[in-house]
């Protein structure tokens, strides 16, 4: 049975997605088809990878693989009923629908951003104190880092859906989005949107802004012992070991930051763009950026699919 809020007279909200002209629906479902399948099997082999290589049985590595299970996760709360409602003429969600998707799509994001920060942790304790890394980033603690960003990230969630939740939907249930946001859900309610607004503004802010703060204090951090490093060789093999988490980085918080930190009345198509961008986009990009620009994962990788060269099947024999 379809959830309805009894305090509202919506049961169901209409999304009109990334464009409203007809011509546009299938492309829109074939780009969006293809970047989905490419997210999947990308993000499946970045784990199968990581999994069945030894070699790749590090914290980085540990985090990157918990990393591509979220881009799974994240893409599909919000891809699927794109697809649907571009083939459809009736552009429906329920209600409950709705509330579901906000809580993953926000619990999912906030894993997505304190994993990043625990990344860059990783990649500062490295850097600067190498002797101590094993010991630091011990499993126990990369575990520990997991549960402590699902934990905050799920409370996080569910506060901010129980807080729309009471909200009430009167004068209209089009929302101009692909998915059931919070910012085109408050510009709907017909009802006082204060409290909402001032935990998003100060809970949500801390929630948001902790793990980037982190990111940046990691990678001023790794700067000036990078800048100590007498030879040029050696910085650049240092710089190398950060590049693909910092390009993550700048496409996730830069994206998050142009739509979250700007007021309510200034909401528009660009921020529909931008929401593609740390959503769909960055999960797609994922795999690409962290295997092409990775030695090592670019040789599990090959491992899995199984093309080995002669000369290093030949070394991995010679060392068993």
């Amino acid at each position: 049975m379809e959830r309805v809020n009894q305090t509202n007279s919506v049961s169901e909200f209409i999304l009109l997605g990334l464009s409203s002209r007809p011509e546009d629906q299938k492309p829109l479902f074939a780009l969006f088809f293809i970047m989905y399948m490419v997210t999947l099997v990308g993000n499946l082999l970045i784990i199968l990878a990581i999994c069945s290589d030894t070699q790749l049985q590090t914290p980085m590595y540990f985090f990157l693989s918990i990393l591509s299970f979220i881009d799974i996760c994240y893409t599909t709360t919000i891809v699927p009923k794109m697809l649907v409602n571009f083939l459809s003429e009736k552009k429906s969600i329920s209600y409950a629908e709705c509330m579901t998707q906000m809580y993953f799509f926000l619990a999912f994001a906030n894993t997505e951003s304190y994993l990043l920060a625990a990344m860059a942790i990783d990649r500062f304790v490295a850097i600067c104190d190498p002797f101590h890394y094993v010991t630091i980033m011990s499993h126990r603690r990369c575990v520990l880092l997991l549960v402590f960003s699902c934990s905050i990230s799920d409370l996080h969630s569910l506060l901010l859906v129980l807080l729309i939740n009471r909200l009430t939907f009167c004068d209209s249930n089009v929302i101009p989005h692909f998915l059931c946001d919070i910012n085109p859900l408050l510009k709907l309610s017909c009802s006082s949107t204060f409290v909402n607004e001032v935990v998003i503004n100060t809970e949500g802010l801390i929630t948001l802004v902790t793990p980037f703060i982190c990111v940046i204090i990691s990678y001023l951090q790794i700067l000036i012992a990078v800048l100590k490093i007498p030879s040029a060789a050696g910085k650049r093999k240092a710089f190398s070991t950060c590049g693909s988490h910092l390009t993550m980085v700048t496409l996730f918080y830069g994206s998050i930051i142009y739509v979250y930190f700007r007021p309510l009345s200034s909401y528009t198509i660009k921020d529909r763009v931008a929401t593609v961008i740390y959503t769909v986009l960055s999960s797609m990009l994922n795999p690409f950026i962290y295997s092409l620009r990775n030695k090592d994962m670019k040789h599990g990788m090959r491992k899995l699919m199984g093309r080995r060269g002669p000369r290093q099947h030949l070394r991995e024999h010679t060392q068993q």
